[in-house]
C-alpha cells in the first residue's frame, strides 16, 4: 500500500457549468479554476443527480440518489427525512482508516447534527462567520433581497475570504501532523443573493454582459408551472436591462470565490503538498440567474441547473490538461473515486462509479451514455420531475404535466419542446425505457405505483395540454 493522498474537496453552491472560464462560453473570469483544470482534468459533461441543496449534499455524503433514502427537498422549508448520523458516509470510512477530516463552510445536510456527527473531526461553519461579521460590522445591512448588492465590508472579512482563511489554518495544522487528511471547503457562493466586494464587481463594470441564449423563451408547449414561476417571483415583466446587473453580480461573486480558492491552492503549494493532494472542485447544482427568464432553480431540469463544473487534479495519477466528455455524476461518482485513490473499497450500494479510469486516460466501453437527474418540488408546491439526457436528446418526465423533449443538436438552449412532434416516437420510447430502468434500479418511490410507471413503460401520457 502506498502513501495515502490528501484530499481537498471544494464545493460551491449554484455554479453553472457555462460560467467557468475553461468552458469558453460566457465571459466569467476564473483564473484559478482554469489553472486547476489545466493542471488536472476537467469534465465537459458533469451532472448533479438533483439540483437542490439538501438532498444533493446528503447524496454526496451517502453515495446514493436522495430519493432512495427518502430525501426529497430542503428540510428547512418542507418537512423531510434527513440523512441520519447512523447512516454510512464515506468521510467516516476515511476517518476509520487513518484520515483526519475537516469541514469548513456551508453544511445544509441535517438541522440537528453537524459534520462532527458524520465522520469529520473539525468543523468551522458559516454560522460562525455570521457571528463574526455581526460583531465586527453591526451596521452593515443588505437591503436588496434575493437580487443582490455590493458587500461593504473589507475583502478579508467577506465570507469567501474568511472561509478560505479558516481552510488554510486547518491545512497548516494537518500538514504539521503528518497524518493524511481530507478537507471539505463549502462555499455558499454563488447562491443568490450575490453580494460581491466592490473590487470584484469593478472587474465587470466595463464589460458587456451577454444575454443568455435561452432568454427569449416563450414557454409555448411547456409545462404550465414554468411560466407560472415568473409570476411567483414577480419577474414576468423583467427584461434584460433588469437582469443584466443581477447577472453581473453573479459573475463578480464567482470571480471573488475563485480568488479565495486561489489563496487555498497557493497555501498547498507553499507547504509542498501539491503532489500528494487530490484537489476536487465542483458545485451541488447550477442556477437559472435569468436563463429562460427564471430565477434560482425551481421546477425545471434545464442544463442551467443540472450541468456543473467538475475538476480533479492529482499530479501522481491524473495527466494534466484533459477535457473529458464522458457523462458523469459529480456527487455520485466522486465518493467511489476518492475511496479508490485512497486504496479503500467503494461500497457495493453506491449509485456512482469511480472516475479513475477516465482520469487516467481510459475510455471504458461500458461507460454510461446517459445521465438522470430528478426534482421533487419545493417552496411553491411539490412537483415531481425525472430527466434523462444523452448527447443529443433530453427527455423530462413531468409526472403531473406535459412531458418535455429537446433535440439538443438542433436546439442546445432547450427552447422548443418537441414532445408532440411527429417522428420522435422511437426516440421517446427508448428514453422512457432507459429512464424507467435507471429509476427502478435506484429505488425511485414513484415506480411503486402501476398507474405511474405505465407512463414510462407504455407511453400512457398526453403529448400536449
Amino acid at each position: 500500500m502506498g502513501t495515502k493522498p490528501n484530499v481537498l474537496f471544494i464545493l460551491s453552491d449554484q455554479h453553472r457549468y457555462d460560467c467557468v472560464g475553461y468552458s469558453r462560453d460566457y465571459p466569467v473570469k476564473t483564473p484559478n479554476l482554469d489553472r486547476l483544470a489545466a493542471e488536472g482534468a476537467a469534465f465537459a459533461n458533469a451532472f448533479t443527480p438533483i439540483p437542490l441543496c439538501c438532498p444533493a449534499r446528503q447524496s454526496l455524503l451517502h453515495g446514493k440518489r436522495p430519493e432512495s433514502f427518502e430525501s426529497f427537498w430542503n428540510a428547512d422549508l418542507v418537512p423531510n427525512r434527513e440523512l441520519a448520523p447512523t447512516e454510512y458516509t464515506w468521510p467516516r470510512q476515511l476517518q476509520e482508516n487513518g484520515y483526519r477530516n475537516g469541514y469548513v463552510g456551508k453544511w445544509h445536510v441535517n438541522r440537528d447534527h453537524s459534520p462532527l456527527d458524520y465522520g469529520f473531526d473539525d468543523y468551522v461553519g458559516d454560522q460562525e462567520y455570521r457571528e463574526y461579521r455581526t460583531a465586527k460590522y453591526p451596521d452593515a445591512k443588505f437591503t436588496n433581497g434575493f437580487f443582490g448588492e455590493i458587500d461593504p465590508v473589507e475583502l478579508e472579512d467577506t465570507r469567501t475570504h474568511w472561509l478560505a482563511d479558516k481552510a488554510v489554518r486547518l491545512i497548516e495544522s494537518y500538514a504539521a501532523s503528518g497524518q493524511p487528511w481530507h478537507l471539505r471547503l463549502d462555499f455558499p457562493e454563488p447562491h443568490l443573493p450575490c453580494q460581491p466586494h466592490a473590487s470584484f464587481l469593478a472587474q465587470y463594470e466595463s464589460e458587456q454582459i451577454p444575454v443568455w441564449r435561452s432568454f427569449s423563451d416563450s414557454f409555448e408547449g411547456k409545462p404550465y408551472i414554468q411560466k407560472q414561476q415568473l409570476l411567483n417571483w414577480g419577474l414576468e415583466h423583467y427584461g434584460w436591462s433588469d437582469w443584466e446587473p443581477i447577472v453581473r453580480r453573479y459573475y463578480a461573486i464567482i470571480t471573488q470565490m475563485d480568488a479565495a480558492i486561489g489563496i487555498v491552492l497557493e497555501k498547498l503549494k507553499r507547504l509542498g503538498l501539491e503532489r500528494d493532494t487530490i484537489v476536487v472542485y465542483s458545485a451541488d447544482h447550477g442556477d437559472m440567474c435569468g436563463g429562460h427568464r427564471m430565477i434560482d432553480k425551481h421546477y425545471i431540469l434545464y442544463d442551467d441547473v443540472v450541468k456543473v463544473p467538475l475538476i480533479v487534479k492529482y499530479p501522481e495519477r491524473v495527466p494534466a490538461g484533459a477535457l473529458i466528455d464522458k457523462f458523469v455524476y459529480n456527487l455520485l461518482d466522486l465518493p467511489p473515486t476518492l475511496l479508490d485513490y485512497a486504496e479503500l473499497a467503494p461500497q457495493p450500494f453506491f449509485h456512482g462509479r469511480s472516475l479513475a479510469p477516465l482520469l487516467q486516460g481510459d475510455r471504458p466501453d461500458d461507460w454510461r451514455t446517459e445521465v438522470v437527474s430528478t426534482y421533487n418540488g419545493q417552496q411553491f408546491g411539490l412537483y415531481n420531475q425525472r430527466m434523462i439526457r444523452n448527447e443529443r436528446w433530453k427527455y423530462v418526465w413531468n409526472l403531473t404535466d406535459v412531458d418535455e423533449l429537446y433535440d439538443l443538436q438542433a436546439d442546445p438552449d432547450e427552447l422548443h419542446n418537441v414532445i408532440g412532434d411527429d417522428g420522435h416516437g422511437d426516440v421517446l420510447a427508448e428514453l422512457r425505457s432507459k429512464l424507467y430502468e435507471e429509476l427502478k434500479g435506484h429505488q425511485d418511490p414513484f415506480l411503486k405505483f402501476d398507474w405511474m410507471k405505465r407512463q414510462l413503460t407504455e407511453g400512457r401520457k398526453l403529448a400536449v395540454r
